[in-house]
């Protein structure tokens, strides 16, 4: 069990600071953060094509991608409203749709419009998928009865954690529950460790805020939620299951 801390409580620094952002012709802002650190990895088109590949998402989560995305879809069953924060690469969104199912519905939407439009070639064509162009931080379309956030939240600067984490638990329908699968704070004698703490200085530079704050402390209003988390792959990684106490 992962106890929730205040948001007003974390501590104020440079990192809690929200990043302007640059607007599109789609009406909905591009983060600076995400063109500033991550155009190579989502911006650019000719390294989305490369990059949206089963083998690299393994890679990068050393043989781990499988047992999370089980994980995750574990928390949804056949039918139900679910909402995906963002676009992820791999086959995780077509394993997400076929979960939901034809008699369920499923809204994945993301701030950048070259992913919205990748994905749309993805599952676009399903009945029951509506990929759509907007932020994590003011999602519309709920209430669901899941809402998944998948490996979103290490990229995204602290503020900017806060305004997701609140505009998702908000999405959730009564009865129904937030999933968050990110990383988490490595045990400190995991061989990986030092390595990732590199890998993520250099790569990821809002990764490690992860390390050091549990999930529920971006949430305002903590208090009101349950938070059950599961670590995976000694503490690299961590599945938070949010539900409304009653």
């Amino acid at each position: 069990m992962n106890f929730p801390v205040a948001a007003k409580d974390i501590p104020r620094s440079d990192t809690f600071v929200d990043i302007p952002n640059r607007s599109t012709s789609q009406g909905v802002a591009v983060p600076a953060y995400l063109s500033e650190v991550y155009t190579w990895a989502y911006l650019a088109p000719t390294n989305v094509e490369l990059l949206d590949r089963s083998i690299v998402v393994d890679v990068l989560l050393f043989g781990n991608a499988r047992r999370l995305m089980r994980g995750a879809l574990k928390e949804i069953q056949p039918g139900q409203k679910v909402l995906m924060a963002a676009h992820v690469y791999g086959d995780f969104v077509k394993r997400l749709a076929e979960r939901v199912g034809p008699h369920g519905s499923l809204d994945v939407i993301d701030v950048a419009p070259i992913q919205v439009e990748h994905c749309r070639r993805k599952i676009g064509h399903l009945a029951h998928v509506n990929v759509r162009h907007a932020d994590a931080a003011a999602p519309g379309g709920g209430p669901y009865d899941v809402v998944l956030c998948f490996f979103l939240l290490h990229e995204v600067p602290d503020g900017k954690k806060r305004a997701i984490v609140d505009a998702l638990l908000n999405s959730v329908a009564p009865g129904g529950k937030a999933v968050f699968v990110d990383y988490g704070n490595p045990h400190r004698l995991h061989p990986l460790r030092y390595l990732l703490q590199v890998v993520n200085t250099c790569l990821e530079p809002f990764a490690l805020s992860l390390w050091r704050h549990a999930i529920s402390v971006f949430a305002s209003d903590g208090d009101s939620w349950s938070w059950d988390k599961r670590k995976y792959f000694g503490g690299i990684y961590q599945k938070v299951v949010v539900r409304r106490r009653t």
